[in-house]
């Protein structure tokens, strides 16, 4: 019978450990700390980047309880009262809205966020695209912004979801 010696079989093990956790490492490539048009504080977002893949995660809080859409927008400037600065949805590949259009959908519609009695809630999710491709799309000349909605996306009406009026803005920054 061939016995393979402990301490080989205890290597093999840390050695595909150590692989498993690099698959794991990831960069923060951006931030973003959301106000509502009176200047308080709404949220902070991160963006992170994993290999190809890039990750957008926030916080939000002092939202009012619901489903509220949030969206990347085209351009990084958050003026009050009603955000319209920052432009429409980011869609660098030109494809009509909606993460339900068959059609396709902008790099910058998200899944829905669920706010909680107490005003809070949490989102993550992977943004469509290389990491080269998001990055350059987020970092262009005129920025990215990140908005709260009033309402829910529908997930399908071009070019914004229904998702009502804007209720907190974030500049995303690199690093």
């Amino acid at each position: 019978m061939n016995r393979i010696p402990l301490f080989a079989v205890a290597s093999l093990i840390a050695l595909a450990a150590c692989q498993t956790t690099g698959n794991a490492a990831t960069d923060r490539i951006g931030s973003a700390t959301l106000h509502f048009a009176d200047g308080k504080p709404a949220g902070t977002v991160e963006l992170k980047a994993a290999g190809d893949t890039v990750t957008v995660s926030g916080t939000l809080a002092g939202f009012p309880q619901g489903v509220h859409a949030i969206h990347l927008h085209t351009t990084g400037l958050c003026e009050g009262p009603d955000f319209k600065t920052a432009g429409g949805h980011l869609n660098p590949g030109m494809h009509q809205h909606g993460m339900d259009n068959p059609m396709g959908s902008h790099l910058g519609d998200m899944p829905n966020v669920d706010i909680a009695a107490d005003g809070t809630g949490k989102f993550s999710t992977t943004l469509r695209g290389t990491r080269m491709d998001v990055t350059n799309a987020l970092f262009d000349a005129d920025g990215t912004a990140v908005v709260v909605h009033a309402g829910p996306d529908d997930y399908k009406t071009d070019p914004a979801g229904n998702a009502g009026s804007r209720l907190a803005c974030g500049v995303i920054t690199k690093g």
